[in-house]
């Protein structure tokens, strides 16, 4: 079976990529809460987080706290959600963590119970994209 999750790290589909280093790809969700929202995939094949080896756990992490950053320069949040959905719960059958910019009075079981699918534009995405890539590349200098 092929993994939608591989295909979407190691770019083999289209994504819109906002840092990327040898463990992890870290792409705009199509879906987003929020501007902003990334998710973050091993390049190797994984489902669950217990299946993660050292390396690519702390790529993972490390990457989370740069996200993070450029998430709250270019957005102001009131925060950032940081999770991933294991076993049945994880839609793409590949480990995956979402780093979502959110705001005051906003709830996921909103988002999450709207039977509309919202994907962002793609101009959006590609703007968004490039705001992201200048702000890590500053935090990373």
């Amino acid at each position: 079976m092929e993994c939608l999750g591989c295909n979407l790290a190691n770019q083999n589909l289209p994504v819109h990529v906002v840092f990327e280093d040898e463990y992890v790809c870290c792409f705009l969700d199509y879906e987003p809460y929020n501007e902003g929202h990334i998710l973050i995939l091993p390049k190797i094949h994984v489902h669950d987080v217990e299946e993660l080896d050292e390396n690519t756990a702390n790529a993972i992490m490390k990457v989370s706290i740069l996200l993070s950053k450029a998430i709250k320069r270019l957005f102001n949040p009131d925060g950032i959600t940081i999770c991933q959905n294991g076993g049945i719960f994880n839609e793409l059958t590949h480990y995956h963590m979402h780093v979502v910019p959110r705001y005051k009075d906003q709830s996921f079981a909103d988002f999450y119970s709207d039977d509309e699918t919202v994907i962002e534009d793609e101009s959006k995405l590609k703007e968004t994209t490039r705001k992201l890539v200048e702000a890590i590349s500053e935090l990373i200098k």
